[in-house]
């Protein structure tokens, strides 16, 4: 019984195998770049262009030629490849793979030694396997086996995943069935729900112990790893328990594909500092969720909808909300267009630590910022250009330029800093304190089906410099419009200051003032470089250049209580914002540092920011009164309530009291995990 239980191990094993080898030699062959590779080696296994000898954190060229050793490896064993089985490819690929193993090169980036390496390592043993000598298996593997789960890069969280899926390659190539039994355990564990690193009750992620959101970065790692494996070992022993692959599937579902545009392009607002990154808001590929389709059947035909809209196949046309209480982060679905609001509190950083000198301009990311996309390419590649200032739904006074990037990141300073929705519609709020100047504002965010409201009140600033609020700042798109005393121009490029605005338009979006406001536009070129946001090696000096849109509120110097309200209106044209902009279902009912409130007459529903305890009248037959700091999201019509939603930006109250008109209503308020999460009331 046990030869045939370690028979089919075996077995299995091989299957496993047979797949991964498959999945790395899947690469297409580029017959040039090969032929260049074999004719440019040097005799000592070097490649011309890599600087071998800067191991710094910014530096550690080395990764071209692991990635060369692997390129070289997949042609030698591709089936079908113009190169299969080439003496000189071999020969190069010795040459390479035996200077690497002489000098053993180390990075001052830990990531490099623990992860990078290793992983490149693995995968190129993996392809070789056979034709690799003794010695290159053994020294190889010794590389390999730096990424294992006693390091220090296997922490809960985003890292733990993709090093205990190196393991298991490692197993794959050393035929332990022991070793992958136990690698498919440990990821099994690590998808649970978790108040330190990793998969959060609200179903977004944190890679660190600074509550900062990483669901696109750490977070799609972790997924990913798993459901690679998922995949590769569906139908084998070792598969995965049921119960993660479901809790894995709303983790992707319900959080990764929430903080990404029509389930395709990330979103900027849940970045960090990888959107100093060249091309990091590229389109998501099919994979992931292709991978979790062939190990499970939960939820599928979602799963087939994020795949058939990333091929083009269909439109996605999902219309959902979800606050993510843990990270402070509101996103807003539509089928024409995506937002979602990012701030911070004192139970987390302002923004993640720009480790590795990368997102060094960062400071302002997570300070209310509002980013608003209807194609997923309004923000491609502009960040080194970018006035870092001028953050879009930000508030920030205006300096030379922002600190040193090693003081970045700080804990936030007040307690008030949430959302709710009831999963359609909803609204976020933050009593803003700059954890780098001192500047206070209360901003809110009301979110409906054709229009965002934004409010502004109390803006305070101790120092003798402007402060601006910005609405936008993306890639010029076109024409920029302006609606004021009832006519309407087109603005020539340059750089506007403009009295009494009732709108704006630019790229199907409308901006609209329910009382004219003086604005400022810029819609011109703009020049920077990827080393002022990166010093990565690979970011260089050389100027780039782009075309961009600026709208921004100038609220003067040293402001004592200033204060703004906007709406937004995507996916229209600049013949119906003038129309609407005369004409809104948007009714501001209250917009001071004590109370926000506003009223979306169509929709019947009401959104509501209690900085204190206080009352609103809603209409004239129906007012709602807190006991207590809250958000509220009343269905009224007339004096006829329906559904109340509630929550608890500060985290910290346990019961309030809601008074519509007379009646008095217990509001029970949730506890431990689900504090700051939106309860709702009949």
């Amino acid at each position: 019984m046990l030869v045939s239980f370690c028979n089919s191990q075996a077995q299995d094993i091989q299957v496993i195998k047979k797949r991964v080898v498959g999945d790395l030699l899947e690469p297409s062959v580029n017959s040039n770049a090969i032929t260049q590779l074999v004719q440019s080696i040097q005799p000592d296994g070097t490649w011309p262009g890599i600087n071998y000898k800067d191991v710094s954190r910014t530096g550690f060229q080395h990764k071209d030629h692991l990635e060369n050793m692997l390129t070289l490896a997949r042609v030698y064993k591709k089936p079908g490849s113009p190169f299969f089985g080439d003496a000189a490819v071999k020969k190069a690929f010795s040459a390479a793979l035996d200077f690497w193993l002489a000098h053993d090169f180390r990075c001052d980036n830990w990531w490099w030694n623990e992860m990078g390496t290793p992983n490149l390592m693995i995968n190129t043993l993996l392809v070789m396997d056979s034709s690799l000598t003794e010695k290159q298996r053994t020294e190889g593997l010794k590389i390999a086996r730096r990424a294992n789960l006693e390091t220090f890069g296997a922490r809960p969280g985003g890292d733990l995943m993709p090093i205990a899926g190196m393991l298991g390659k490692q197993a794959l190539f050393t035929n332990s069935p022991d070793t992958l039994k136990r690698v498919i355990d440990v990821m099994a564990r690590e998808i649970k729900i978790s108040t330190g690193r990793g998969l959060k009750p609200d179903m977004s992620f944190h890679h660190r112990t600074d509550n900062v959101i990483s669901i696109l970065t750490y977070g799609s790692n972790f997924a990913g790893s798993f459901a690679y494996w998922a995949a590769r070992i569906h139908g084998t022993q070792f598969s995965f328990p049921e119960t993660s692959m479901k809790l894995l599937v709303d983790y992707y579902l319900d959080g990764i594909c929430q903080a990404l545009i029509y389930a395709t392009y990330p979103d900027p607002g849940a970045m960090n500092r990888d959107i100093s990154r060249r091309n990091a808001l590229e389109k998501e590929d099919i994979s992931l969720p292709q991978n979790l389709l062939a190990a499970t059947d939960y939820r599928a035909p979602e799963l087939e909808t994020v795949i058939r809209a990333r091929k083009g196949e269909i439109r996605y046309n999902r219309t959902r909300d979800r606050y993510f209480w843990y990270s402070h982060y509101y996103t807003h679905q539509r089928p024409g267009y995506y937002a979602s609001v990012r701030m911070h509190s004192a139970r987390a950083n302002n923004m993640e630590e720009p480790h590795n000198e990368e997102g060094i301009k960062n400071h302002h990311y997570g300070d209310g910022s509002l980013f608003i996309s209807r194609t997923g390419h309004e923000f491609f590649n502009i960040f080194p250009v970018w006035d870092w200032q001028k953050i879009p739904g930000t508030t920030i006074l205006q300096k030379t330029d922002v600190p040193h990037w090693r003081q970045l990141a700080k804990k936030g300073r007040t307690d008030f800093s949430g959302g709710l929705s009831d999963g359609v519609y909803g609204v976020a709020a933050f009593d803003f304190a700059s954890v780098h100047d001192p500047l206070k504002a209360h901003k809110a965010w009301f979110f409906f089906d054709n229009e965002i409201v934004c409010l502004g009140a109390g803006i305070h600033a101790d120092t003798a410099l402007p402060v601006l609020t910005t609405l936008n700042q993306c890639l010029l798109n076109n024409q920029v419009i302006v609606g004021a005393n009832n006519k309407t121009t087109t603005l020539k490029t340059g750089k506007h200051v403009l009295p009494a605005v009732s709108w704006v338009y630019h790229d199907s979006v409308a901006y609209i003032f329910p009382q004219p406001a003086g604005v400022n536009i810029s819609n011109g070129e703009a020049t920077g470089s990827w080393r002022r946001i990166n010093h990565q090696a690979w970011a260089t000096e050389e100027t780039v250049k782009e075309n961009v849109f600026a709208l921004w509120l100038d609220h003067g110097v040293q402001p004592q209580n200033a204060g703004y309200a906007w709406i937004v209106v995507p996916g229209i044209d600049a013949a119906s914002a003038a129309a609407y902009s005369k004409k809104t279902p948007v009714k501001i009912l209250v917009n001071t540092p004590d109370l926000q409130a506003v009223q979306h007459t169509a929709l019947q529903r009401t959104g509501i920011v209690f900085y204190k305890a206080g009352t609103v009248r809603i209409n004239d037959k129906l007012t709602l009164a807190a006991t207590a700091p809250c958000l509220v999201m009343i269905n009224a019509n007339g004096a006829v309530a329906g559904s109340i939603a509630v929550s608890d930006p500060t985290q910290k109250l346990t019961a309030l009291q809601i008074k519509v008109n007379e009646r008095i209503i217990d509001v029970s308020l949730p506890k431990g995990d689900d504090s700051g999460s939106t309860v709702m009331v009949r």
